[in-house]
């Protein structure tokens, strides 16, 4: 068996030399992209024509994510693609995906590919429970979620079982309720009648804020022990470092802002977070893989960093962004109000003589 494995990873490796290049499928929230890339690629080239494909300019909060034995990976920008310890059989399949959430998405993100691709990703996550939703907000979300995809409610087109094939909310909040299909599509419907004026855009963006107060929101938990070997969560996220209960992963017992701590250091497997308050007491805690590890160290580095610029004034580029934003949204509001004006009050037609 090992002979024959040996064997094929040989025969890929000798294919690539002849070939010169080898293929990678990204699948993103919304289409699986397919590319040739040069054995030289580092992961930086490959992130930035995945994002040039897309038209993304808001580049910081997004990454190429791969699976590896029982985790997860992101792909490094300064290491060749190759080099990575992955399974190498073409082709090479990465997921386009956030790695770091914004504090406040309204002020943050500026692209409509920026959002859509965040409204996608947080939809999935509190449909496939990764994010606990309660159920008035479930209902709520997926009103919008439902805006955005068909724009205003019209009870002539959108009839009673025009939901039946759409998944909208987690099954944990429908299993609470003795509930039938056409009782939750109606309260859902309700509430989707509501949004009539808003365009899709606004209706993605009006899910993202109610989305983000959720208390799981952002947050990647990894399982951790402290210096007693008692077994804990540690949560990173916009905000900064939390210790939850394995049992509770709403509240934590205690939280370390990243504007508190004055450093954050990693040795050995053991991580030490050192509050700003010298007489606070350092805690310690460690994760037995490696690749955690390395995992939880990018996580803390790459959110500090976004923490501190969200803190400076925007650089021009992003200055740049924030204008052209207004100005097409100005565009599309005028569109949009011109559309309502018609269908308020269609013109007349008359033959003339």
């Amino acid at each position: 068996m090992a002979s024959v494995l040996a064997s094929k990873m040989g025969l890929n490796s000798l294919r690539r030399k002849q070939a010169k290049t080898f293929s990678v499928t990204v699948v993103t929230m919304d289409a699986d992209l397919e590319f040739s890339c040069e054995l030289k690629w580092k992961g930086k080239d490959l992130f930035e024509l995945v994002c040039r494909t897309l038209g993304l300019r808001e580049t910081w909060f997004f990454g190429l994510r791969y699976d590896v034995k029982d985790t997860v990976a992101w792909l490094k920008m300064d290491k060749k693609v190759l080099d990575h310890d992955m399974p190498k059989e073409e082709p090479i399949v990465f997921h386009f995906l956030a790695k770091f959430y914004p504090e406040n998405v309204e002020d943050e993100l500026v692209q409509d590919i920026t959002q859509h691709l965040f409204f996608l990703q947080v939809k999935t996550s509190i449909l496939e429970e990764e994010i606990y939703c309660p159920p008035e907000a479930s209902v709520l979300l997926a009103s919008y979620a439902i805006h955005a995809k068909y724009g205003d409610y019209d009870p002539n087109v959108h009839k009673p079982g025009f939901l039946s094939q759409e998944e909208l909310l987690p099954k944990r909040v429908i299993n609470l309720y003795q509930m039938t299909a056409e009782m939750w599509e109606e309260r859902i419907t309700v509430c989707y009648a509501e949004h009539r004026g808003r365009t899709r855009d606004e209706a993605e963006m009006e899910y993202l804020k109610i989305a983000q107060d959720l208390e799981m929101y952002g947050v990647n938990y990894f399982s951790i022990r402290n210096k007693k070997g008692t077994s804990l969560l540690l949560g990173v996220d916009a905000l900064g470092l939390h210790i939850y209960d394995p049992s509770n992963k709403l509240t934590p017992k205690i939280s370390f802002p990243w504007n508190e701590i004055r450093n954050i250091s990693y040795s050995d497997k053991e991580f030490a977070i050192k509050p700003l308050d010298k007489r606070a007491d350092v805690f310690k805690f460690n994760s037995s893989k490696l690749r955690v590890n390395k995992l939880i160290l990018q996580l803390c580095i790459g959110n500090h960093d976004l923490f501190m610029r969200r803190r400076r004034v925007d650089s021009l580029e992003v200055q740049q962004m924030k204008m052209q934003a207004r100005e097409e949204k100005a565009r599309k509001q005028v569109r949009n109000d011109f559309g309502l004006t018609c269908q308020a009050n269609p013109p007349s037609l008359s033959n003339k003589s």
